[in-house]
C-alpha cells in the first residue's frame, strides 16, 4: 500500500477524508446557501441568451 499503510488503515483514512469532504460541503450549503437563487440565475441566463440570439438574427438580416 502507499506509504507502507495496511489495507484497514488505508481504508479508514480514505473513509474519514470522504466524510470530512461531505461534511464541509454541507456546511458551505448551510451557511452560504449557494443554490437559493439558482432559479433566478437560470432565468437571467435564458433571457440573456434569448436577447443575444435575437440581436444576432437582426444583425444578420441587415
Amino acid at each position: 500500500m502507499p506509504a507502507g499503510l495496511s489495507w484497514p488503515r488505508y481504508i479508514s483514512i480514505f473513509a474519514a477524508s470522504i466524510l470530512t469532504s461531505f461534511a464541509g460541503a454541507q456546511c458551505v450549503h448551510m451557511y452560504y446557501k449557494p443554490l437559493d437563487d439558482l432559479e433566478q440565475l437560470v432565468q437571467q441566463e435564458l433571457e440573456r441568451r434569448r436577447r443575444a440570439r435575437e440581436e444576432s438574427k437582426s444583425s444578420a438580416s441587415i
